[in-house]
C-alpha cells in the first residue's frame, strides 16, 4: 500500500514537471496552435499504448517520452521531431507497427521512430553484435535525417538523469557507453549544453567516488575564488565599455569531467589545475571579436602559445570563437572566449540551431555543413567491407578528436585529427591518392609516412602507379577514412587470394574422388551453385578459401546422386607456401615450421590454421570431427621466417639473457618476445620466441645454445 502511494505521489510530481500541460506551455512560446495540437494527439496515442507500463523508478512509462520531448522543446525543435520523441518507444515496447505510426502521423514521424528503434536481438548471435548493428542503423538513419540522433541524444540524456534506479553494474555500462559514444556525438554536432550534461552524468555514474571527491574540491575552491570571478567580470566589462564595444562578460565554472580529463591527460594534481573558471565575452559583430581581443590583451597579459582563432578556422563541428589564456589577478590563469551572439547560439545548440533558425526565418549554415561532411564520411565507412563491430570501432575513432590544420601545396586548408600522418592526409584528399602513396613532403622536406603532422604544415604526397596500401599503416593512421580504406583494400586482396586457394582445395578434393575438373564449368557447376545459393564459382572458391565451406563436402556435391552416398571425402596433402600468410595462419599454440608434420583446421573467416600433427592444444580447442581437418605438407620451395618458442633454463645471474640473445643473433635469428618466470629459486626459466627458416636452422640455433656454459637446458615448446 505504501509503495503504491509513493508511486502515485511521484507520478503527480512528475506530471506537473513533465506532463503534457507543462510541455504545451513550452511549445506555445514558439509553435503555432495547430502544431501544438498535433503534439497533443501524439501524446494521447502514446499514453494509450504505454498504459500499464512503468519504469524501474516506479513512474508511469509515458513520462519518459514526454521528458524527452521536453528536452527537445527547450531546444525549440520542430513539431515533427517532438511527435517522434513522444512515440520513440511505441514500436519497440508495444504492439504498434511502423505502418500504424505512419498512418496516424505521417512518414516523416515514422522514419524518425524507426531510426531510433533498436533491432530484434533474435537476429544476432551476441549482445555486442545487436548493440553494434542497432547503433549502425541509428547513425545511417541519421545520414538521412539528422533529427534521428537529436531524439536519441535527448532519450539518452533523460535516461542518464534517471539512472539511479538501475543496479550499479548496469549504471557503469550505460555511463561508459555515454562517455564513449553519445557525449562525443553531441560534441561533434556542436550541442554544447547536452554534451556537458552527458559528460558529467556519465562521470558521476562511472566513477562515483572520483566525482564526489572532485566535486567537493571544486566547491571548496569556488568559495575562495568568487571574488576573483567578480573582479575579472567587472574589470573586463569596464574596459570594453570604455572602448565603445557593447559586450556581456560572464564567468563560468568548467564542468567536472573536463577538469578530470585535464588532470589525467597532463598528470596534474587538482591544485595545479588553475583555469577552473573561464570567461565568455559576447559581442554583436565579428570585427568586435578582434577589437575585444585587443582590449582583453591590454588588460591582462596573454600567454602567446595558448591562443586559438576558431573564427577564421572553425572547428570540425562548426564551432567559432576566439580563445585566449591570460595571466589574471594574483597570477592565476584565466581562459577567455570571445564570440558573437550567433556564434554563441550555435556553440550551445549546434546542429539543432538549424531548426531554430528555420522557425525564425533565418539561416545557420556552419553546423549543417560540418555535420553533412561528417555524415558523408559515415556513409563511406558503411560502404566499406566489414561488420557492425568494425563500423562502431571506426566511428569511435572518428568522434571529434582534437584537430590540426595543414595545407595542401596549393594553399587549401585540411582539418585532420591530432596525431594524423601524411597517409591520413592522402586519404582525406582522395582514396586513390592514399592507395598509391609512397612518401610525403612536409614543409618541402621528405618525411616518413608515419610522421605526425603539426598545425601549419604544408603536405605534399608522392605517389606511384603500382604502389599499394601497407597493412603496417593501420598501426599509425588516425582517421576513420584512412583506416576503412586500407582495410577495404586488404580485404579485397584477401578475397583474391581466397579464390585461388579455394580453387586449389576444391580441385584437390575432386581429384581424390576421381572427378575431372571439367565439372567446375557448365551445367554441373550451375546445379551446385543453385543448391548453395551462390551467384558464381568465384563466390564458391572464396567461401572455401576463407573457411566458410569445407572442400571435401563441396566436392561431393559434384558427384552423381548414387555416388554421393558412398563417397568418402578424403583430402590428399596440399603443399603450403610460406607466402600465403593472408589466407594460411600458423597456430600460436605449437608454432609449426617447415619440416614439421602438419595438418590444417579450416576456420570460419581465417582460412586454414596450420598445426603440428602432435599439437594437443590445437585438437582440444577445435570442435567438430575429422572432416574439419585437412592433411597438409610443406612445399619444397617454401621460404620465409617462422616463429618458434624455446624454453631455456639456466642460473639466475646477471648477463644470462644477454648471453643467450647474442648467441641467437650470431645464428642468424632474431628475438620476437621474451617471458621470464618466477626466479626466486635461483634458476631462470625463460620462454623466448625467435624467428627461424626451417627445422635445420632451428637445430643449429639449439646446438649453439646448448654449447653455452650458462645454459642448462634448451627445448622446443
Amino acid at each position: 500500500m505504501l509503495g503504491r502511494l509513493n508511486n502515485a505521489i511521484r507520478n503527480q510530481r512528475i506530471s506537473r514537471e513533465f506532463g503534457i500541460e507543462a510541455l504545451r506551455e513550452v511549445l506555445e512560446t514558439y509553435l503555432p496552435q495547430e502544431q501544438v495540437d498535433e503534439v497533443q494527439y501524439a501524446y494521447q496515442f502514446g499514453a494509450e499504448r504505454h498504459e500499464g507500463q512503468y519504469r524501474k523508478s516506479g513512474e508511469a512509462y509515458i513520462y519518459h517520452p514526454l521528458a524527452v520531448a521536453r528536452i527537445l522543446a527547450e531546444m525549440h525543435l520542430d513539431h515533427t521531431t517532438l511527435m517522434a520523441a513522444i512515440l520513440h518507444d511505441v514500436v519497440e515496447d508495444t504492439d504498434v507497427t511502423l505502418e500504424e505510426v505512419s498512418g496516424h502521423f505521417g512518414r516523416d514521424v515514422a522514419a524518425l521512430v524507426d531510426g531510433v528503434s533498436k533491432l530484434d536481438r533474435a537476429q544476432f548471435q551476441t549482445k555486442a553484435e545487436v548493440q553494434a548493428e542497432s547503433f549502425r542503423k541509428l547513425l545511417l538513419a541519421m545520414t538521412q535525417d539528422i533529427r534521428v540522433i537529436l531524439v536519441k541524444l535527448a532519450d539518452r540524456l533523460h535516461n542518464m538523469r534517471t539512472l539511479g534506479s538501475m543496479p550499479h553494474p548496469k549504471r557503469r555500462k550505460i555511463a561508459r557507453e555515454t562517455l564513449d559514444i553519445y557525449a562525443p556525438i553531441a560534441q561533434r554536432l556542436g550541442i554544447h549544453t547536452m554534451r556537458v550534461e552527458l559528460e558529467d552524468l556519465g562521470f558521476a555514474n562511472l566513477y562515483p567516488n572520483r566525482y564526489s571527491v572532485l566535486d567537493r574540491a571544486v566547491a571548496e575552491v569556488s568559495g575562495n575564488r568568487r571574488n576573483l570571478v567578480r573582479e575579472v567580470e567587472q574589470t573586463l566589462s569596464k574596459a570594453l565599455r570604455d572602448e565603445g564595444i557593447g559586450a556581456s562578460v560572464v564567468g563560468r565554472q568548467k564542468n567536472l569531467y573536463s577538469i578530470y580529463l585535464k588532470m589525467r591527460r597532463k598528470h596534474l594534481r587538482f591544485l595545479d589545475v588553475m583555469d577552473l573558471y573561464g570567461f565568455r565575452i559576447i559581442v554583436k559583430r565579428i570585427d568586435d571579436c578582434y577589437r575585444a581581443l585587443g582590449v582583453v590583451h591590454h588588460v591582462y597579459k596573454p600567454i602567446g602559445e595558448l591562443f586559438n582563432d576558431f573564427v577564421a578556422t572553425p572547428k570540425v563541428n562548426g564551432y567559432q570563437s576566439l580563445h585566449t589564456t591570460l595571466v589574471g589577478p594574483g597570477g592565476i590563469k584565466i581562459e577567455v572566449q570571445i564570440r558573437t551572439r550567433d556564434m554563441h547560439h550555435i556553440s550551445e545548440s549546434g546542429i539543432a540551431a538549424h531548426w531554430q533558425y528555420k522557425l525564425g526565418g533565418g539561416g545557420a549554415k556552419a553546423p549543417q555543413v560540418r555535420a553533412r561532411e561528417w555524415l558523408t564520411g559515415l556513409l563511406e565507412m558503411d560502404h566499406a567491407p566489414g561488420n557492425s563491430l568494425e563500423f562502431l570501432e571506426n566511428v569511435k575513432i572518428d568522434l571529434f578528436p582534437d584537430e590540426v590544420y595543414v595545407f595542401t601545396p596549393k594553399g587549401q586548408i585540411r582539418r585532420l585529427p591530432r596525431g594524423a600522418t601524411p597517409v591520413d592526409f592522402a586519404y582525406s584528399v582522395h582514396t586513390e591518392l592514399g592507395n598509391h602513396c609512397v612518401a610525403g613532403r612536409v614543409n618541402h622536406h621528405l618525411a616518413p609516412l608515419s610522421v605526425q603532422l603539426r598545425n601549419g604544415d604544408t603536405v605534399e604526397i608522392i605517389g606511384a602507379k603500382h604502389a599499394r596500401p601497407n597493412a603496417a599503416w593501420l598501426n599509425f593512421v588516425k582517421t576513420a577514412k584512412a583506416r576503412t580504406s586500407i582495410r577495404s583494400y586488404l580485404k579485397n586482396l584477401r578475397d583474391d587470394e581466397a579464390v585461388r586457394l579455394g580453387r586449389r582445395l576444391l580441385e584437390r578434393s575432386l581429384d581424390e574422388l576421381g572427378v575431372a575438373p571439367r565439372v567446375l564449368k557448365g551445367d554441373d557447376a550451375e546445379q551446385v551453385l543453385a543448391k548453395l545459393e551462390l551467384d558464381d564459382m568465384e563466390d564458391l572458391y572464396a567461401s572455401i578459401g576463407l573457411g566458410r565451406r569445407l572442400s571435401p563436402l563441396v566436392a561431393r556435391l559434384f558427384l552423381e546422386p548414387a555416388q554421393q552416398n558412398s563417397a568418402i571425402a578424403l583430402v590428399a596433402p596440399l603443399a603450403i607456401q610460406g607466402t600465403e600468410g593472408l589466407i594460411v595462419e600458423y597456430g600460436g599454440c605449437c608454432h609449426p615450421i617447415p619440416g614439421d608434420p602438419i595438418r590444417g583446421h579450416v576456420s570460419m573467416g581465417r582460412g586454414i590454421v596450420i598445426h603440428r600433427v602432435d599439437c594437443k592444444s590445437g585438437i582440444q580447442n577445435r570442435k567438430g570431427g575429422p572432416h574439419d581437418w585437412v592433411s597438409l605438407s610443406w612445399s619444397d620451395d617454401v621460404e620465409g621466417d617462422f616463429i618458434v618458442e624455446l624454453r631455456i633454463q639456466g642460473p639466475n645471474q646477471r648477463g644470462f639473457l644477454a648471453t643467450v640473445a647474442t648467441e641467437i643473433a650470431d645464428a642468424g635469428s632474431s628475438i620476437e618476445n621474451v617471458n621470464m618466470s618466477d626466479r626466486s629459486s635461483g634458476m631462470a626459466d625463460m620462454r623466448i620466441n625467435i624467428t627461424i627458416r626451417d627445422r635445420i636452422h632451428l637445430a643449429q640455433v639449439m646446438r649453439g645454445l646448448r654449447r653455452l656454459d650458462i645454459v642448462e637446458r634448451v627445448q622446443r615448446s
